[in-house]
């Protein structure tokens, strides 16, 4: 039976926190005080170990195999103090699409480390095992590859000033392999706000930097980054084939 419906966290990011052991709710517990907006799923026997949260809390009574599909549906991020392979068996059966699934981390037990295992980029996840790890003094565990890399991830780069990603996904994986692997990359920027580089790190000395269009020699990059307003041409596309990506910043973002 399930005591309380999962609700929608007030925040714009919706993060559940999950436990299905005494100890994984002890550090559930840890982790709730310090995110108050997310909420909180653990099974029926351990909601006492949440008193005094300001958390909502889920107790489920039950199999927890049977959570795992609202918890997919209802949260955009989950945040499992469970072991990793029990969570990769878990959520195996519930796998979409990295558009589609919620970004999935693991707490190891020690809450030494925070894994991302399923949407790192567009999911966000590797952006919140950084936040969790911070809040635990844990240690974030990133394995993909712009990231272990320090460069551009080219799936979500501008996201969070508001930019919108233009390209067939084949463009995006061919272009992402080019930037992982080194290869001279041009950023083209006729738009937008010129704070996205925001990694501590400079630059990658790969990623070369250009104002027009025209002022890049295509013979000499691998792949064009492009961020503005202006009308890309099918003639264009076709020219660059898979070397392109196009981001649309915000009309009143001005380079």
């Amino acid at each position: 039976m399930t005591m309380n419906p999962l609700p929608h966290n007030d925040s714009a990011v919706r993060v559940v926190l999950v436990a299905i052991t005494k100890h994984g709710a002890q550090q559930t517990a840890q982790l709730a005080r310090q995110l108050p907006q997310a909420s909180v799923c653990v099974a029926e026997k351990f909601a006492p170990l949440m008193a005094g949260l300001p958390n909502l809390v889920r107790a489920y009574n039950g199999a927890f195999r049977d959570e795992i599909a609202t918890l997919f549906t209802e949260f955009d991020q989950v945040v499992f103090f469970v072991s990793l392979g029990a969570v990769v068996r878990l959520i195996a059966p519930h796998l979409k699409s990295k558009d589609e699934d919620p970004g999935v981390l693991v707490v190891d037990d020690a809450g030494q480390f925070v894994i991302p295992v399923l949407s790192g980029h567009v999911g966000g996840a590797n952006a919140m095992a950084e936040q969790v790890a911070g809040l635990l003094g844990a240690t974030a565990v990133l394995t993909t590859a712009s990231d272990v890399g320090k460069t551009i991830a080219v799936d979500i780069l501008g996201r969070e000033l508001g930019w919108k990603v233009e390209a067939p996904k084949l463009n995006i994986t061919r272009v992402s392999a080019h930037v992982v692997n080194g290869e001279p990359v041009a950023v083209v920027q006729e738009a937008g706000s010129p704070n996205w580089w925001t990694r501590p790190t400079p630059l990658p000395a790969t990623i070369h930097q250009f104002k027009k269009f025209e002022d890049v020699d295509l013979n000499h990059f691998k792949a064009v980054l492009w961020i503005t307003h202006a009308e890309v041409t099918a003639e264009r596309w076709q020219q660059l084939d898979e070397r392109l990506v196009v981001y649309r910043p915000p009309q009143a973002q001005v380079a």
